[in-house]
């Protein structure tokens, strides 16, 4: 790279190509964009780039490198392992395609949706809503979280066992590389076997090979039925064979199968200062959800006959199921809740785990045993996507410790443990959340070095001057 300008001379071309609101550098306003959404790391960063268009942002990549600038892409800032979080000392620029949000195509017909990366996956939601249409991501950050950091970081979010991950919802992709050239490979094809499936390059690359600009995602028929049911788990229902049963019952209706403990229902509870008018049974809870497209499937019989079948092998002691719309957005208020019940308990220190669903019931039961030994005062709030295998393991702040420095000495210690378990059974430390700054050593310690020559790889062919995102991933 040249020799790098002070940073008021190298922004000011910057601020020509980008206009009015382009380049934010006054820190009041900066400062958003600087932290990470856990509030474990301040970062830092001489401007803020705001583009407007695909050209725009090609320019930008040249102009950084011609500047010595790094770029640091950020969608919506919701992430939780700190991989849109420029770095102090790193000079790196953040690029928010907070400005590029357009609605490109909707495709009824070849169910798909063509939009900028920028959008928020609200929004997403809401145009394929309009003309009759279903897209399945869904977070709890969905409403201001985009899609650019969707794919970046390849989410998961609630309907995973029914829908995939992001990466099986694309179908086309649009990038800007490192060099400033443009990958657009933006075709709506189901079928597609033109070579290398490049676009997956970069679907949980968290912006380190380039900036994801556009994007084409599949589509389903509206969702137009729903049947959902908060269910009362008996001491020791084993969840694999509960999973199991529901998609075999409900012919792979259930587009949600989440886990709730007794302790995270609690964090609920504490936090709204009044019941929630659900209950979790000695093994917790379940909330299940059937949806279909057609009325003409009984639904509400289906979900029956599934209970039924669980409460006959003695899994569930009790059901409640919702009666209306109301009553069914209260249920997905308390799932939705519980973040905020650990935050307002003091915050948790979180473990994004996946293991294979057939050995969850081991996990949990030696994470427990783990967890009485090493640290027997300190409240664990256990939820997640079990349909997939995948759970939220936390650990809730103790009273009077400083948040941060339980964090790191967790992070230190547990957590290896944990994940050494998990490892085990054949899972994994990063289901949904990815690895960004935080997890990067997780990365280096448990991958096979073939799997880490192999990114390195990658990453240098692409990004052989390492302008993109430096610091995160690798």
């Amino acid at each position: 790279m040249p020799e790098s300008l002070p940073d008021r001379d190298a922004l000011a071309p910057f601020e020509a190509l980008l206009g009015s609101g382009g380049v934010l550098t006054d820190p009041a306003l900066t400062g958003r964009y600087t932290r990470d959404q856990r509030d474990l790391m301040q970062g830092e960063t001489p401007a803020v780039l705001r583009p407007r268009s695909v050209e725009e942002v090609q320019a930008l990549v040249g102009l950084a490198r011609a500047q010595g600038f790094g770029l640091v892409p950020q969608g919506g800032n919701t992430g939780y392992v700190g991989g849109a979080t420029p770095e102090p000392g790193r000079r790196q620029l953040v690029v928010s395609l907070e400005r590029m949000t357009r609605i490109r195509a909707v495709d009824p017909l070849n169910f798909t949706l063509s939009c900028d990366a920028g959008t928020i996956l609200a929004d997403a939601q809401k145009a394929a809503e309009a003309d009759g249409l279903f897209l399945p991501l869904s977070l709890g950050s969905e409403g201001s979280c985009r899609l650019g950091g969707n794919l970046g970081t390849n989410a998961g979010g609630l309907q995973v066992l029914r829908y995939g991950m992001a990466r099986d919802l694309v179908l086309g992709l649009e990038v800007v590389l490192p060099d400033g050239t443009l990958f657009s490979d933006m075709r709506t094809l189901r079928k597609n076997n033109i070579g290398y499936d490049l676009k997956q390059l970069f679907i949980g690359a968290e912006g380190t090979l380039g900036i994801i600009t556009g994007v084409v995602l599949k589509l389903w028929p509206a969702q137009g039925q729903r049947a959902t049911a908060w269910l009362e788990l008996a001491a020791g229902a084993p969840i694999p064979e509960m999973a199991a049963l529901v998609r075999r019952e409900t012919s792979d209706l259930a587009s949600t199968f989440e886990l709730i403990s007794a302790s995270s229902l609690g964090l609920v509870t504490e936090m709204r200062g009044a019941e929630t008018g659900l209950k979790a049974g000695p093994g917790g809870a379940v909330l299940l959800e059937l949806t279909a497209s057609s009325d003409r499937i009984p639904l509400d019989d289906v979900l029956m006959g599934c209970l039924e079948a669980l409460m006959e092998r003695g899994w569930v002691v009790d059901a409640v199921l919702a009666q209306s719309e109301t009553q069914r957005r209260a249920f997905w208020a308390v799932r939705e809740t519980i973040p905020e019940g650990e935050k307002h308990a003091g915050g948790s220190v979180k473990h994004d785990i996946a293991v294979p669903i057939s050995r969850l019931t081991d996990f949990l039961a030696r994470g427990a045993a783990l967890l009485a030994e090493r640290l027997p005062d300190v409240r664990l709030s256990v939820y997640g996507h079990v349909g997939d295998g995948n759970l939220h393991y936390n650990l809730v702040v103790p009273a009077g410790r400083d948040r941060v420095a339980f964090t790191r000495e967790i992070e230190a210690s547990f957590a290896h443990d944990l994940y050494t378990i998990a490892l085990e059974y054949g899972g994994g430390y990063s289901a949904e959340y990815g690895i960004g700054r935080f997890k990067r050593d997780l990365l280096e310690r448990y991958s096979d070095p073939a799997r880490l020559r192999l990114i390195a790889a990658v990453k240098h062919s692409l990004d052989p001057d390492g302008i993109m995102n430096a610091g995160a991933l690798v």
